[in-house]
């Protein structure tokens, strides 16, 4: 027990800063799949456009807030490249998002001009703000926890405006949003990009923490984004818009920490992959199965 308490402390620190980093892909997977009913997997494709594209622009000479911003944009017009192709040519969702990560994959080798790009010799973005405390994990967690609440909050301000509530008015019912006159192309378009942007923002955060872009790196992130989603509402809720919006959030680090407490238990890490999709399908089937055997308990 004393051997899991050890190892359990020393990863957390670790798998906080990861936890919070993947708040803004949480918050990036939950905006399409609750307030858009827009299943996508082009959180796969933006996540290392995003680190692919810090890496590139740091490597240029760019200063690290300048490159992050730039990751923001590229993951705004990957996000949407998916919502056109899907308005345009009337595709299903998931394969329009499938098309894009696709190509994302060779549009990456050529912004970083190979499969990974180190920049362990650049200032990060940590080196910026934080100056002589960037090697402090603390600090770094307090940094991007900050910043993850801010965009939250800056989310939380816009869906509150008129185009944001029209945003949310389409992923509850087009033929109603369309019935008062709001545009499903913009507002769909919208929210996918946005989307994107978050994805990429985590991207280019994870790149800059860990110091190098890999092609490979978005590789499963769907599946983990969609897990600290359900965990946070599991959590938190979602029956207010703040609620909605902190449950990605939260639950990206409490993810994140059981992660770090399967790891101490001795799970083999080539397993987390399997566990975290056994879990997703056991709290997916899970409100199947309880209002099942609710209506049997009514027939009895």
């Amino acid at each position: 027990m004393s051997g899991f308490f050890a190892v359990y402390s020393n990863l957390v620190p670790i798998t906080l800063l990861q936890g919070v980093i993947y708040g803004f892909l949480a918050l990036g997977i939950m905006i399409p799949f609750r307030m858009l009913s827009f299943p996508d997997l082009t959180a796969e494709g933006s996540f290392p456009l995003g680190g692919a594209v810090a890496a590139a622009s740091i490597a240029a000479g760019w200063d690290p807030i300048t490159a992050t911003m730039f990751a923001l944009f590229a993951g705004c017009l990957a996000g949407s490249a998916t919502a056109l192709i899907h308005l345009t040519l009337r595709l299903n969702t998931l394969l329009c998002g499938i098309i894009v990560l696709t190509m994302l994959f060779s549009i990456n080798i050529r912004i970083m001009g190979k499969p990974n790009q180190a920049i362990f010799a650049f200032d990060n973005i940590f080196d910026v703000l934080l100056g002589g405390s960037s090697r402090d994990l603390t600090m770094q967690i307090l940094l991007i926890l900050g910043m993850v609440l801010v965009a939250a909050l800056l989310l939380l301000l816009f869906l509150k405006t008129e185009a944001g509530m029209a945003m949310r008015a389409v992923g509850a019912n087009q033929l109603m949003a369309r019935a008062q006159g709001i545009s499903i192309w913009k507002q769909t378009t919208l929210g996918i990009a946005l989307a994107g942007g978050l994805c990429a923002v985590a991207g280019a955060l994870m790149t800059q923490n860990q110091s190098f872009a890999d092609v490979n790196m978005g590789f499963g992130v769907l599946i983990n984004g969609l897990a600290a989603v359900i965990v946070g509402e599991t959590l938190v809720g979602r029956s207010t818009l703040t609620r909605q919006l902190l449950a990605p959030i939260v639950g990206a680090i409490v993810y994140y920490q059981a992660i770090s407490m399967a790891l101490a238990l001795g799970l083999n890490p080539s397993d987390l992959r399997l566990m975290t999709g056994l879990f997703v399908l056991a709290m997916l089937a899970l409100p199947g199965v309880t209002g099942r055997r609710e209506v049997m308990k009514i027939r009895e």
